[in-house]
């Protein structure tokens, strides 16, 4: 499948200029068919058939692999969760925390990434502590400094605020060697790189379907290491997260699965797989080449004095200074350009995905 097929197939980009899939992404109408048909067999076909949890059970499953693939991981080692933030949440609550615990986390997280330890440190009497970055960039020195003494460190594998990538797998060497876990925040790569949570070596990664890989609102999930879930002690439990539903003494499921809780609607998940497959037929290394062939050619129009993302290509954020961002976004919306303010400095942030085209980056340029 061409990115050019892909966009063909998906209307949100029909009556408007879409930039902004860092927020969310359009479905495909394949995405949506797989929710509808999904919830269509689930209501219409199983009660005469194999029951509604056995069938809601297999596009559970099916999506657990799918997700395995996309992060190249064990299936055991994935749970299937809401979002990112619910994500980050289950990983929060099931740490058994105690008073003067450090949890670092940089200052370009996301309210996901943010909100979780907020509360935690007025449960648990935390201490929260921020990484000051440079430009969307970790200071290894810094980072290190930060961490030495630290439970937890949460960050993000692509910023939303610069559109730069931080180098996991050092960031989690470093954290491992002053005996903290991780927790990565991803949710702005699935769709746009190809991923691989084995070789980053976190101990948690929460992502989710609705941004670059064009699926559903609805649908998130966690890759979790083994060693690290044998510490997790969640604080829900429901028929999903045990072994046994119906035993006399519960037992967590042995996998990631202990994360998960009980009934939540199949069809996010089932546009969650058909997302992922539908990204995958048209290839990581041709959706990161378009990206960067249009990334370049919006920077270029921008101009480097505009600029706060890096000017060599990193992702399809592209975050550029404004003086008056929030007037500047409604007036590109009424002219059919959809991007986003981001709060802080005055800017604006362009996601360019590989569906949008040469003639939407001259649209927002020109519009600017």
């Amino acid at each position: 499948m061409t990115p050019e097929e892909l966009r063909a197939e998906t209307p949100g980009f029909e009556n408007c200029t879409y930039l902004n899939t860092g927020a969310s992404g359009p479905s495909p109408r394949r995405v949506v068919e797989a929710a509808t048909g999904c919830l269509e067999r689930h209501e219409y076909d199983s009660p005469a058939g194999e029951g509604m949890y056995a069938t809601a059970d297999a596009v559970y499953t099916d999506a657990r692999e799918a997700v395995a693939d996309l992060l190249n991981t064990d299936e055991r080692r994935v749970a299937l969760t809401q979002s990112t933030t619910d994500g980050i949440n289950r990983i929060a609550s099931a740490i058994d925390f105690e008073p003067g615990d450090v949890v670092v986390r940089t200052d370009l997280e996301h309210s996901a990434g943010i909100l979780p330890w907020q509360r935690l440190a007025d449960l648990h009497d935390l201490e929260v502590r921020v990484l000051e970055t440079h430009g969307g960039r970790v200071d290894p020195e810094e980072y290190a400094e930060a961490i030495s003494d630290a439970r937890l460190v949460c960050f993000s594998a692509i910023t939303w605020t610069h559109g730069t990538r931080l180098p996991v797998r050092k960031l989690v060497e470093i954290a491992h060697d002053a005996g903290a876990r991780v927790l990565v925040d991803a949710v702005q790569a699935p769709g746009q790189v190809a991923l691989d949570v084995e070789e980053w070596g976190a101990d948690a990664v929460a992502a989710a379907g609705h941004k670059w890989l064009l699926g559903t609102w609805g649908a998130g999930f966690l890759a979790v290491s083994p060693d690290f879930l044998a510490d997790l002690e969640p604080r829900s439990v429901g028929y999903r997260s045990v072994a046994e539903p119906d035993a006399d003494e519960y037992a967590f499921h042995e996998g990631a699965r202990r994360l998960e809780i009980g009934t939540t609607n199949p069809a996010p998940y089932a546009a969650l797989a058909e997302a992922i497959r539908t990204m995958d037929a048209v290839g990581y290394d041709r959706i990161e080449s378009r990206i960067a062939e249009l990334t370049d050619r919006l920077k270029a129009g921008l101009g480097e004095e505009r600029l706060l993302s890096p000017r060599e290509y990193e992702s399809g954020l592209v975050t550029f200074a404004d003086e008056h961002p929030e007037g500047t976004v409604e007036r590109l919306a009424e002219s059919g350009i959809r991007v986003r303010t981001l709060p802080g400095p005055e800017a604006i942030r362009a996601s360019v995905h590989a569906i949008n085209t040469e003639a939407d980056v001259d649209a927002l340029l020109e519009a600017l």
